[in-house]
């Protein structure tokens, strides 16, 4: 299987397969190579590697974009973080943990925007 289908699977795994069936229907010539690039070397090459397990990955990720207030990819992966078998509490943890470092007003956001993908998972808050 080359880089590019591998990171396809680990994509269908992560993310799901509606959002990869989401995806493939919105690309386009222009998003194309940029969508393929993302394939290869963020799916294929780097959520591949086995140094660390997919949870872990999933936390990294939420606390990185967190940090660069990219709340449409941090809902993306809060989802994928529920996938990974990530659990509400360390979701939480990790959000708090980068209030710290990334400042309360990033943190704040992605509490919002975690605590709305977990009411439509119909994770209760308690």
């Amino acid at each position: 299987m080359d880089k590019r289908e591998a990171g396809r699977q680990v994509m269908r795994e992560v993310l799901g397969e509606g959002y990869l069936e989401r995806r493939d229907a919105s690309t386009n010539s222009f998003n194309a190579p940029l969508r393929r690039f993302s394939e290869e070397s963020c799916f294929g090459e780097s959520w591949s590697r086995p140094g660390l397990a997919r949870p872990v990955r999933s936390l990294l990720c939420l606390v990185m974009l967190t940090a660069l207030g990219r709340t449409a990819e941090f809902r993306i992966h809060v989802g994928a973080a529920l996938n990974n078998g990530c659990t509400p509490e360390e979701i939480q943890e990790a959000i708090y943990q980068a209030a710290v470092y990334c400042g309360l007003p990033a943190a704040v956001e992605s509490f919002r925007i975690a605590e709305e993908v977990l009411r439509e998972r119909g994770i209760e808050i308690a």
